[in-house]
């Protein structure tokens, strides 16, 4: 039997009928024998979680060697060892290799959530075979085993229960917190996703109470589990926009460096009358000229900066590339429990028929014993599984838990001491209410817990003064009912706590221990808000940003947060899953095409791709959050996927780019505001390194223009010099640059905008590197001429090539003056310098000392001078230095500060002045 037949074999109905699922698997209550097991074990292969495809790190390091920027890096490796500089073309060589294993590093993180998913599937599980129960491993598993899972055990395929009922922590697949329960018995009408269905359990979840035996009807990658194993190996991470701008950037520079060096060629051999091979030399230096050799590690270097100023912040970057994609973040997708809230749930408000509402809080005098807030909170311990330990340990279900600490604040006991458990009726996520039959020193007690809604019509009674009760009648269900909507109203979870007294536990039943109730009060219930988050989503929304909550929770409870934390407004708009499910491709971008904030609540992995990919076809940046083995695929699909590192699942967290360790929502407005800083420094330095292209450029174009009669005012070796020595460090030194102000005040910027614009160009190459253009070239002829050169005059011999020699000298100390002004005049984008403060950056400053004392030993140690072709100037020309810095730096300024003035035409402030 093939493998296509072996998947057609596993495509059954677990919705039909118990008889027919058996039939249809072949298969019978008592298992399979080992022989059969063993046969649909070559048809099916083993139960496994795989990797599609073989290995692809070769076609990853030739992709990284190869890429646009990588390739000029080659480039000027080759024009370094051509002219004789051997040592320039390994240190260049080696930024190649060191980037692209830093970029495979990245590569190899984020694809290991196949991996992590196995991790999920247990080693062995308890089948039955041959009529007996034994010890089997989970890779043998096949459909038409029959498997028991008890308490403690981690489910190893999906199955369908035949007996028993179970409590199911389906957390990783679902989003859901709460255990559910799971029975054989059922009941419910059929659900609309398989893995709400009430008699199945599923691969990878945890029994937490309870013994089943379940009938396995699917097995390695046709489970739930594998299935989203498929959609996390499918949906990869794309280029960041940094990434795909600066290969567009890179693609542009190699054509404008190899079209001006090969457009050379002819002009020095036609126009100046050069020979061949000294119209190639030079032709070479236009192309070391045009190549950044220092924009890709500077790039890397700002970047990584970026990661461990993140790490500060609590978000640990595993992409480095994702600390761009933060700044430009235009719709974060957010999950509430734990990241918006503090994933603790507490009672905030207590009502009985004796007291009234009464607020849970420190001041809250301790309960009389029998009193109506003392029965409540007896009862609710009693009901109750979970333990507070004296040291504050806490194991339980956190609703539970709230209960607890209630109890505690009443001054009343917080665990079941006096209370024997003879029987407990688990919660039924159809009833919505849980039971415990409880011997007390007064008699056997039903304590019963759930929502109002469904415990209400069981009470036909109320507790009163003194331990007693009277009927319960239709004025006071109505007030009852109103407590319950304004509580739920604000976002809160509002539960019922009930009893009676049971005269035997012998044969009780549930519907007969669950009747005839006597209403104790209701409870208000809060996660409550992490208390910086309200300023964080104000930093969102002034900042231009959107915040969409998506969630596995209600979205009663996802509004109640939403409204107390500023996030759209007393009306935003829930829309539920199944209302999602059936939503058209064309009426979910129309919603999401509006700039209202939404909540989706009861999300499914399909539903998070869906948003996901919708805001990214309009145009948006998405960061995404999310912590359960169900998000991955989303945060693998979102521009940057936000994993929670305290509450996330190992899964969750090899499919993202970004790690919270603190799984705060504030750490995402933090990361955005270092990924904007981290984008306009990379733009600083871009802006840094493009304004010394002019000043290198402009003198090879003056002696192609003059024919030879100017001698050539740089060497390729200084050019050289400036590229990968006087310019990289303060390069480097302004990827730390402080932010400026207002950074969290201007909206994102759009997908599709350029790192390097037009605007960006024209400061760079225009302004900056005109002006020190202009005065290099000064530089230069006033040396020639003081030295007594005149036009078309050699300078290959005698007097005169000492005299040029000089000249170069100060054209190459011309370029790095002026480079101490323009990387003052790049610390800002539109602010002034006096606003940033002079000595703010101390690795710029120490990065121009080190430019000055690197320039100072090629111009005067001999033995460099013979390499770089430079000769000492005379006090004077040094002395006409001095001014360059100033004159570069302050012609910015005047600039930046036109640009900082309100049109007349628009008294207002300008929207993109930190654009």
């Amino acid at each position: 039997m093939d493998r296509e037949t072996a998947e057609t074999e596993v495509r059954v109905d677990p919705r039909s009928s118990v008889d027919r699922l058996l039939r249809d698997l072949r298969s019978s209550r008592r298992g399979l024998t080992a022989r059969e097991a063993a046969r649909r074990q070559v048809v099916y292969g083993p139960n496994a979680l795989t990797r599609r495809g073989g290995h692809r790190w070769p076609r990853q390091i030739l992709g990284q060697l190869t890429q646009p920027l990588a390739l000029l890096l080659w480039l000027a490796a080759v024009l370094s060892w051509v002219t004789g500089s051997g040592a320039l073309a390994g240190a260049v060589v080696a930024v190649i290799v060191l980037n692209a294993a830093f970029a495979l590093l990245q590569e190899h993180h984020a694809e290991h959530a196949v991996e992590a998913l196995a991790a999920y599937l247990p080693l062995s599980a308890h089948a039955i075979r041959d009529g007996r129960e034994g010890l089997v491993d989970a890779r043998l598993l096949v459909p038409g085993d029959v498997i028991v899972v008890r308490e403690g055990d981690r489910v190893s395929a999906d199955a369908r229960l035949l007996t028993g009922s179970v409590e199911m922590d389906v957390s990783t697949l679902t989003g859901e917190s709460l255990p559910v329960l799971r029975s054989a018995e059922g009941g419910a009408p059929l659900a609309q996703r398989l893995l709400d269905a009430s008699d199945m359990v599923f691969s990878g979840t945890g029994c937490t109470g309870g013994e089943a035996v379940a009938l396995v009807f699917a097995t390695g990658m046709h489970t739930e589990l594998g299935r989203i194993a498929a959609l996390s190996e499918r949906v990869g991470h794309e280029s960041s926009p940094l990434e795909k701008q600066v290969t567009r950037v890179a693609r542009v520079i190699a054509v404008v460096a190899v079209l001006t060096g090969a457009a050379f060629i002819p002009v020095g051999t036609l126009l100046a009358g050069l020979r061949l091979d000294d119209a190639l030399n030079f032709a070479i230096g236009l192309l070391v000229a045009n190549v950044p050799e220092g924009l890709l590690p500077t790039i890397t270097l700002a970047l990584a900066v970026g990661v461990r100023l993140l790490a500060r912040e609590g978000a640990l970057v595993k992409r480095i590339s994702a600390v761009e994609t933060l700044g430009s973040t235009s719709v974060v997708c957010t999950d509430k429990t734990g990241t918006l809230t503090m994933n603790r749930m507490r009672a905030v408000a207590l009502w009985t028929p004796e007291t009234g509402t009464v607020t849970v809080d420190a001041a809250l005098p301790p309960a009389a014993p029998g009193s109506g807030l003392a029965r409540l909170a007896a009862a609710a311990v009693a009901c109750s599984n979970a333990r507070l330990a004296s040291d504050g340990t806490e194991t339980g279900d956190p609703t539970e838990l709230a209960f607890l600490h209630a109890a505690r604040t009443l001054g009343l006991p917080s665990d079941r001491s006096g209370a024997d458990r003879l029987a407990q009726f688990h919660f039924d996520p159809a009833l919505r209410r849980m039971s415990t039959v409880d011997s007390q020193a007064d008699g056997v007690w039903v304590h019963c817990k759930g929502a109002p809604e469904e415990l209400l019509p069981l009470c036909g009674w109320e507790a009163a003064p003194g331990g007693g009760r009277t009927a319960l009648s239709e004025a006071e269900r109505g007030r009852v009912t109103e407590a319950v909507d304004a509580w739920a109203e604000q976002g809160l979870r509002v539960l019922a706590v009930a009893e009676r007294v049971s005269g035997d536990a012998a044969g009780l039943t549930r519907r007969e221990a669950e009747s005839g109730l006597t209403l104790l009060g209701i409870a208000a219930l809060l996660d409550p808000p992490r208390p910086e988050v309200a300023d964080a989503v104000a930093s969102c929304h002034a900042a231009g940003i959107r915040l969409i909550i998506v969630t596995g929770d209600h979205g009663l409870t996802a509004r109640g947060i939403a409204a107390r934390v500023g996030i759209g407004g007393k009306d935003i708009r829930v829309v539920n899953g199944s209302e999602l499910d059936a939503m058209p491709e064309a009426e979910l971008d129309a919603l999401l095409g509006t700039e209202e904030e939404i909540i989706f609540a009861r999300s499914s992995p399909e539903a998070k791709l869906r948003i996901a990919d919708s805001l990214r076809d309009l145009g948006h940046v998405v960061a995404m959050t999310g912590d359960g083995v169900n998000d991955a695929p989303a945060l693998r699909r979102a521009d940057i996927g936000v994993a929670m590192g305290r509450s996330g699942t190992d899964v969750a967290r090899e499919a993202s780019a970004m790690v919270l360790t603190d799984d705060d929502f504030a750490s995402i407005v933090s990361a955005v505001r270092a990924g904007r800083r981290v984008y306009d420094n990379v733009r600083k330095f871009i802006v840094y390194i493009f304004a010394h292209a002019t000043p290198e450029v402009v003198p090879f174009l003056l002696y192609a223009v003059a024919g030879g009669a100017v001698p050539l005012p740089l060497t390729v070796m200084q050019i050289l010099a400036v590229d990968l020595g006087t310019e990289t460090l303060p390069a480097l030194a302004l990827g730390r640059e402080p932010e400026e102000p207002g950074i969290m005040e201007r909206p994102p910027r759009e997908r599709g905008q350029n790192v390097i614009d037009g605007p960006m160009l024209a400061r760079a190459w225009g302004l900056l590197g005109g002006i020190s253009a202009v005065l290099v070239t000064g530089a230069f002829f006033t040396s020639l001429l003081a030295g007594g050169w005149h036009y078309g005059a050699s300078t290959a011999t005698g007097h005169l090539h000492a005299v040029w020699v000089q000249a170069t000298t100060m054209s190459f100390l011309g370029i790095v003056a002026c480079q101490i002004g323009t990387a003052f005049a790049a610390r800002t984008q539109v602010a002034s310098l006096a606003q940033i403060g002079v000595g703010t950056n101390r690795l710029l400053l120490w990065g121009i000392a080190f430019e000055v004392a690197f320039s100072a030993a090629i111009v005067f140690v001999p033995p460099l001078q013979a390499v770089f072709a430079t000769a000492a100037p005379a006090p004077w020309q040094l002395l006409l230095l001095v001014p360059f810095p100033f004159l570069v730096w302050g012609a910015d300024e005047m600039a930046r500060w036109v640009h900082r003035r309100p049109s007349r035409a628009d008294p207002g402030p300008r929207g993109d002045a930190a654009s």
